[in-house]
């Protein structure tokens, strides 16, 4: 089905309508002259050679020339359907551990920093392969299914830190068992999870979990970041270390056996973090070993653009008018009718060559923009697949300044800026984008990119609406429900802490209102004996909140 890539330059067809008035105006024009010049039997005579019917025909051809050369510039084309690309290889889970403990600074910048690094080293290498990215701390979240998309990982990767999950904790288990879920259960091969933790596991089922997934013939491999002897964790709130219900001091250290056992019982490779590099290799070398599947995947849609030809139509008309002449093949033609003829038709020139010359400088630049920008487009992909995202973004933008239509450039732009740490800059680009954006899915994939650029900017408001006109466009996005939810937990967490700090500050204002104590009029005596009365309640109090405590089984004993 043909479709126009700029359709709002088919408004400029309105302006047929003004040259028609303006083409009976001058045939009006033309009876009024005649008549004023004097007998209408000689001035009959000294135009006999002039003919209306071909200056009728030069205007239709100029009306359908210019008609031909807005619809080219509207560049109407036919989409070929998506290409299948085959690839060999297999699905491959990613765990990575988000919990406090993670933002320890034995290994650094910080444990969690280097499990980025990794990662992003481990996508590079597995560029055959399906990989798949899940969160976890308290609780797990699936951050982004099975996808050959590793640009869009490596995205998502860069989103992930202990904020996204709001409970704290450490669940190995939780982990597996959310990996598991996203494979396709219907095969029992091609499948792997790499495990990325320091191993402070708070969660028991971790090895049987690992087991029944060996028995589903999934492989885990995990690696152990952080240092045996461990080091302190520095508390966000006040930029102290952190401790816990005692008042100690909590120390996280890298636990070993847990990591070894659960590689062990998932017929997997364990491996101590020293290098991104090398560990990514063994991880590599490890993965290949297993059997590969092809897998096959859709391209984006292929179009045939059809400008060309109508422009090559147009340019030809134009130049069939310019040798059309408005004189009648007459013998035996006075001099002084010649000269009257030769007038008019250098009017009728003048004319021709002034609607041409608003043509060429209106629609040949446009035309040629056209491809300019197409090429300042591919220059830049180029420069985003070389991770050079400042050029890349350099290149999308002049495209778009050349052709602020052109919704691919638009949207890489905000894809490039963004990954240029300009969330901002990439927040307009993605709303240009929308404008310029003719299909449902494609608007809706700027509008989710919209969506993660605000939220990892704290936005959540507004990137909450960003998910739902996203779902709006196309409910099937199953990365935007799922955004959408965690942007929404994100907001009312928001909602709560804002409410306790609310609260605490009415107290505080009611006990400032409250009035100060007199002096006591009590004796010394009275007060000693008050203050034993009291010291016992306490300590009767404290006993009873121990035995509570000791009786509660679901309050949680680490937060790290």
């Amino acid at each position: 089905m043909i479709q126009f890539q700029h359709i709002e330059y088919l408004f400029a067809l309105a302006a047929i309508i003004p040259m028609w008035v303006l083409y009976f105006f001058v045939i009006r024009w033309k009876k009024n002259r005649i008549k004023k010049i004097g007998d209408p039997a000689l001035v009959k005579y000294l135009i006999n050679d002039y003919s209306s019917k071909k200056f009728f025909l030069k205007f239709i051809l100029i009306n359908l020339a210019f008609a031909l050369a807005v619809i080219a510039l509207a560049n109407p084309r036919k989409p070929e359907g998506t290409s299948n690309v085959k690839r060999n290889g297999i699905d491959v889970m990613i765990a990575l551990d988000v919990s406090n403990s993670m933002l320890a600074k034995d290994i650094k910048p910080s444990r969690l920093d280097r499990s980025k690094q990794l990662i992003a080293k481990l996508i590079d290498k597995l560029s055959d392969d399906r990989i798949g990215i899940v969160v976890f701390a308290g609780r797990a979240y699936l951050q982004m299914p099975l996808t050959t998309d590793h640009a869009a990982a490596k995205m998502y990767l860069s989103s992930a830190s202990p904020d996204v999950v709001p409970t704290q904790g450490t669940v190995i288990g939780d982990a597996l068992k959310m990996c598991y879920a996203a494979f396709n259960t219907k095969e029992k091969k091609y499948k792997s999870i790499v495990l990325i933790s320091d191993g402070e596991d708070h969660d028991e089922t971790a090895d049987k979990i690992t087991e029944a997934l060996a028995g589903e013939g999934v492989t885990v491999n995990t690696v152990g970041i952080g240092s045996p002897e461990g080091t302190t964790i520095e508390d966000a709130a006040t930029g102290q270390p952190k401790k816990d219900a005692e008042g100690k001091m909590v120390v996280t250290k890298l636990n070993e056996g847990v990591l070894k056992n659960i590689a062990a019982k998932g017929n997997g490779l364990y491996q101590f973090f020293t290098n991104a590099d090398q560990v990514a290799n063994a991880i590599e070398s490890q993965v290949k070993t297993m059997g590969q599947r092809s897998i096959t995947e859709n391209a984006a849609a292929n179009y045939q653009n059809f400008f060309p030809w109508f422009l090559m139509v147009a340019l030809l008309m134009l130049t069939v008018e310019f040798f059309i002449s408005e004189r009648k093949k007459i013998v035996n033609i006075k001099q002084q009718q010649q000269k009257t003829v030769s007038t008019n038709r250098l009017m009728t020139i003048g004319t021709t060559t002034l609607l041409c010359m608003i043509f060429l400088t209106g629609f040949l630049p446009a035309a040629a923009f056209a491809q300019s920008d197409k090429e300042l487009v591919k220059k830049g992909n180029e420069a985003y697949n070389r991770n050079q995202y400042e050029a890349a973004s350099g290149n999308y933008k002049t495209a778009t300044e050349i052709n602020p239509g052109n919704e691919a450039a638009q949207y890489n732009l905000g894809n490039a800026l963004y990954k240029n740490g300009k969330a901002e800059d990439a927040i307009q680009a993605y709303d240009a984008a929308i404008t310029a954006s003719k299909l449902p899915a494609d608007k809706s994939g700027a509008w989710y990119n919209k969506g993660v650029a605000l939220q990892n900017n704290k936005k959540l408001p507004e990137c909450i609406d960003a998910y739902k006109n996203a779902l709006r466009l196309n409910p099937t996005d199953e990365d935007a429900r799922l955004n959408l939810q965690k942007a929404i937990q994100q907001q009312q967490k928001q909602e709560q802490q804002k409410e306790k700090k609310q609260e605490k500050k009415q107290q505080q204002k009611q006990q400032d209102q409250q009035p100060k104590p007199q002096p006591s009029k009590m004796t010394k005596k009275e007060a000693e004996e008050k203050l034993k009365a009291l010291l016992q309640q306490e300590k009767n109090l404290q006993d009873k909140l121990r035995k509570v405590d000791a009786a509660s089984p679901d309050k949680p004993e680490k937060d790290w």
